[in-house]
């Protein structure tokens, strides 16, 4: 029994139409669950991989989220099989995603922008969205590389999201 999200990827930033994508087998009858969610409000579904006899299979589904009471800037993508013995969520497959709408209404693309000498995450706002008080959006956007708001570096490629 195996499960490998290819897509999304950890941390990535992700719009209110979510792809989960990557290759499973092995679960009873070949039936997978998945679960979208920031801790409390949830989007979930199903699909087939694999042919319920050990064999594997690339699956590819876009779950819309759109509808759903999210308010934070973070969702959980989740993916599993459930034990027909006791219904147990098996193999469960859990990553973290930031949520793009969640940080700029309306939002559908990011932006990339190399940190240059001299530029801080309010100078970087200014110049992208016409204020420097928004930097809070480029601090969620980016968890893995802004981890203090004081400290980027030259060279760090942050994500600008735009709507």
């Amino acid at each position: 029994m195996s499960i490998d999200v290819q897509q999304p990827r950890a941390h990535d930033l992700v719009g209110n139409a979510v792809l989960i994508a990557g290759v499973a087998g092995g679960a009873f009858e070949a039936g997978f669950s998945y679960r979208v969610h920031e801790g409390h409000d949830e989007v979930t579904g199903g699909f087939t991989a694999g042919d319920g006899g050990g064999g594997h299979g690339q699956f590819q589904v876009l779950v819309d989220v759109s509808g759903a009471a999210v308010t934070l800037d973070r969702l959980f993508v989740e993916v599993f099989w459930i034990s027909p013995k006791d219904g147990a969520e098996l193999d469960k497959v859990v990553v973290p995603v930031v949520w793009g709408p969640g940080i700029v209404p309306g939002y559908r693309v990011y932006l990339e922008h190399t940190v240059q000498p001299g530029e801080t995450l309010w100078s970087i706002a200014a110049h992208h969205y016409g204020d420097g008080n928004l930097h809070h959006r480029l601090v969620a956007a980016n968890p893995q590389t802004v981890t203090d708001p004081d400290v980027i570096r030259p060279g760090d490629v942050l994500r600008v999201p735009r709507d």
